[in-house]
């Protein structure tokens, strides 16, 4: 199996977490989101201790709210002692309503609005990552009509190329995020924000990109970062005591998927930048990563049940399932390799090539073509793995369907954390 919370019964079913998914897909329906939250808390745990022992205590890992963002997954975040990264007022929001300790997130985004800053400041956020120059001056602002003296990292873009897919690739110099060190534009930025009486500049913040397999890009990375940190410290006499490295170790999708072994990538790094900091003659500042894909995506699964199966003699097979693009868009997004088990019976032989698609009207709407499966039957189960990271996050109401429940799962039990959209909640905001 593709992940060690993926077995298969002695029914012949295929479990997860330690539950049969057809005994799931009956007792909740499907689509269905599952979530192990073992491994949530596993990944969690991973990082926490691993930035501990390589960085230091002070050193915080914050999950990327982006990758999957729900009430439960903030509860547990706050159990383990995570810090967060939110990207809008909903996350913040859905933060604030799980009970969050809010002076642990941080708020990115290259366009917040004044509502967004006035809300964030409101909630109590800790720190903003501010992208650029129009922001910084409306926090600022917004600061000093409330009175207060607000803690921001600056997002720079190092220049970095992370071999990752260029729609992910977040560290370019020409990248929409950031302000670029190479330009100069990056110190004359610093110099500016050292000189506005409501902001309080704690560091800088990059990210290279998402789904990084390369071993050595956040070493490069962290030499642009460090050596233009060490330089500022020099020049303006400012403390900049954290660094934020940014997010994206990659994931196992497919079999043919590299393996990240994360506590050992952190061990490296944390050499590297100890080093470089040796060389440059000063303390290693407070670390920060923002792990997402890697925390939540291996703790999802996706379940659906099997409508049509469809052969076009001498072309290809098309079996049809009850979601599609709605609830997993990536596909249609990147080009994103999944792997998919006939739920029902995963150990039969694989003796039918087809493209998995989805119910929604549009020929784009494929969740992974050239799959080996067992013929299946209407109304069997079928398992897409690896769904927990921007599946939900990213799933929309196109053709008017209603996004699926989101049930978590341990080895004893499993409860819903998020409803099934109804036909009414549809209508809900019509008028």
């Amino acid at each position: 199996m593709l992940s060690s919370n993926i077995t298969v019964g002695e029914n012949g079913h295929l479990y997860f977490a330690g539950q049969d998914t057809v005994a799931l897909a009956e007792q909740y329906g499907t689509p269905l989101y599952l979530m192990d939250e073992g491994r949530i808390r596993d990944n969690m745990r991973m990082y926490r201790r691993a930035f501990s022992e390589s960085f230091g205590p002070e050193a915080l890992p914050l999950y990327a709210s982006k990758a999957n963002a729900f009430k439960r997954i903030y509860e547990i975040a706050k159990e383990e002692g995570m810090g967060v990264d939110v990207v809008s007022s909903g996350e913040i929001y859905t933060a604030v309503r799980a009970g969050f300790p809010m002076e642990r997130a941080y708020f990115h985004s290259n366009n917040k609005t004044d509502w967004d800053i006035a809300f964030a400041m409101d909630q109590g956020v800790g720190y903003f990552v501010v992208d650029n120059r129009e922001e910084l001056d409306a926090i600022d602002r917004i600061a000093g009509e409330k009175g207060i003296r607000q803690k921001i990292l600056l997002r720079l873009t190092p220049g970095i190329d992370p071999h990752t897919y260029e729609a992910v690739a977040t560290g370019q110099v020409d990248s929409k995020f950031g302000t670029a060190i190479e330009t100069g534009q990056a110190r004359e930025m610093v110099s500016y924000t050292l000189g506005l009486p409501h902001i309080d500049l704690k560091g800088f913040h990059c990210h290279v990109g998402s789904q990084v397999f390369g071993e050595d890009v956040y070493e490069r990375a962290s030499d642009i970062m460090l050596t233009f940190l060490a330089q500022c410290r020099r020049e303006f006499g400012a403390a900049l005591e954290q660094l934020d490295m940014g997010g994206g170790y990659g994931v196992r999708y497919v079999d043919s998927d590299g393996y990240v072994d994360i506590p050992a990538a952190i061990a490296r790094v944390a050499a590297h930048m100890k080093a470089k900091c040796a060389e440059l003659g000063m303390d290693l500042p407070e670390i920060h990563m923002e792990p997402g894909r890697s925390i939540a995506a291996d703790a999802g699964m996706t379940l659906y049940t099997v409508g049509t199966v469809k052969k076009i003699t001498g072309y290809k097979n098309y079996v049809s399932v009850d979601g599609g693009m709605t609830d997993n868009p990536r596909y249609a997004l990147y080009g994103s390799k999944y792997t998919v088990y006939l739920a029902s019976r995963p150990t039969d032989p694989c003796d039918l090539p087809c493209d998995v698609v989805g119910r929604c009207c549009e020929s784009g709407d494929i969740i992974q073509p050239k799959v080996d499966l067992p013929e299946p039957r209407r109304g069997e189960i079928l398992a897409v793995c690896t769904t927990g990271a921007y599946n939900y996050s990213m799933a929309s109401n196109y053709n008017r369907v209603a996004r699926p429940a989101m049930v978590m799962v341990t080895p004893e039990k499993s409860y819903v954390a998020v409803k099934r959209e109804s036909l009414e909640d549809l209508v809900r905001n019509d008028v």
